[in-house]
């Protein structure tokens, strides 16, 4: 990945911006987690209402250490099998280290810690988990490629990662790690 590119778009994260980068299936829109002003701005250029939730993507286990807390050695190695990979997991968030702006209603976080070399990139540089939601409007089909990004969100973005997308035909699947249950397949 080049240089220039991740640091362009970190800059952005860091100044409140929201930006777009390709994921293992769809592009994806992203923003600090914990700057609510970025995260509003992300849903609103979505239409996607705050209680839904958002996704959040990391680079590793380490950038999601709070999230860990209260899991059990099962679960740890559970979650320590599929990642990097595409899985993303519903965690409890017991140490209360995501805001309400990205869990939206519910007690517990979205996350993934991504094999998509862009976003392991990425959520290197940023120093931290990043925002990771697919980039259309609600309702809309999900971009799959840059040209829709910018057809879909045009000048409201701060930043667009160039990159390709991961090999998956569908998003990433959703499963809690209370209930081991499948969210979405």
């Amino acid at each position: 990945m080049n240089f220039w590119h991740l640091n362009q778009a970190v800059r952005a994260i860091e100044s409140g911006g929201v930006i777009a980068y390709p994921t293992e299936a769809v592009w994806g829109l992203g923003c600090d987690p914990f700057d609510e002003d970025a995260v509003r701005r992300l849903l609103q250029l979505k239409r996607r209402p705050m209680h839904k939730g958002l996704i959040l993507v990391a680079a590793d286990m380490s950038q999601i250490q709070p999230l860990l807390v209260g899991l059990d050695s099962a679960q740890r190695l559970q979650l320590a099998d599929s990642w990097p990979g595409p899985v993303t997991w519903l965690l409890p968030d017991l140490a209360d280290w995501i805001p309400d702006w990205v869990k939206g209603h519910h007690n517990s976080v979205a996350v993934r810690v991504s094999d998509h070399p862009g976003v392991r990139a990425l959520c290197q540089a940023y120093g931290g988990p990043v925002v990771s939601t697919s980039a259309n409007p609600s309702a809309a089909p999900p971009a799959r490629s840059k040209l829709r990004v910018s057809t879909y969100f045009g000048s409201g973005l701060d930043y667009i990662l160039p990159g390709k997308l991961g090999g998956l035909s569908r998003p990433t699947q959703i499963r809690d790690i209370g209930s081991n249950k499948f969210i979405r397949k």
